[in-house]
């Protein structure tokens, strides 16, 4: 049954990904017509706009396996730093979400036995205590080391639970999130230009700061 889960997740990636280049699905999101109608969109119906940006996220993100930062200045672009933020986030969340669900479905009963027996893996996503878990779901959402997609799959594999991956990825999302929304509204509005990019580059450079501290500070003592 676990083999048949996994060769079904297989399948449906390999028919995705065809119907994906015969139909270019993706390159929907590239196309500036779809963006000036749902920038006019914006102004005629906003909780339209939203919902039409909330339902590509989603199934982009968890589909069409699209990177992260293409939602996030999508939503810079069309709703500014704020709203944009809120926006991403939440979207994004719900397709970590949708993908965790799939790869606990699909996946966790055949890759799971095996990632058990590499000695770190073991350590820092199968410990019963659960803190090693939250710790690499903060780090890697806030300074991803691996591609976001495959982050929220590979999740569903380990033992972390519902609520707390779907709590620890929406908080640990914000600030990444909010770094690319803000400096693409700063690109987008002149008139605050410099005070928006100045905002991304300040939670850059924090998230970066951070990553480096946790990473000496926590990661490289448990590994002594």
């Amino acid at each position: 049954m676990k083999n048949k889960k996994l060769w079904l997740f297989i399948s449906l990636v390999i028919l995705i990904l065809i119907l994906n280049h015969i139909f270019k699905w993706s390159s929907y999101l590239g196309d500036t017509d779809n963006l000036t109608f749902l920038k006019a969109m914006i102004q005629d119906n906003l909780a339209g706009a939203i919902a039409i940006y909330m339902l590509v996220t989603i199934v982009g993100s968890v589909v069409l396996a699209l990177p992260g930062v293409t939602f996030a200045i999508l939503a810079g672009l069309l709703f500014g730093p704020v709203l944009g933020t809120i926006l991403c986030t939440i979207s994004a969340t719900a397709g970590a979400v949708l993908a965790f669900l799939a790869g606990r479905f699909f996946l966790r009963d055949s890759i799971r036995p095996a990632a058990m027996k590499n000695q770190y893996l073991k350590k820092w996503l199968f410990d019963e205590s659960g803190k090693n878990q939250l710790f690499v779901l903060m780090i890697t959402r806030l300074v991803p080391v691996f591609p976001y997609n495959l982050q929220n799959f590979a999740y569903g594999v380990t033992d972390i639970g519902f609520v707390a991956y779907t709590v620890g990825s929406f908080v640990f999302m914000i600030p990444g999130t909010a770094m690319y929304t803000i400096g693409t509204a700063g690109l987008a509005d002149a008139k605050n230009r410099i005070m928006y990019i100045g905002i991304a580059v300040i939670i850059a450079v924090v998230v970066i700061l951070a990553g480096v501290f946790l990473k000496k500070h926590y990661i490289e003592n448990v590994e002594e």
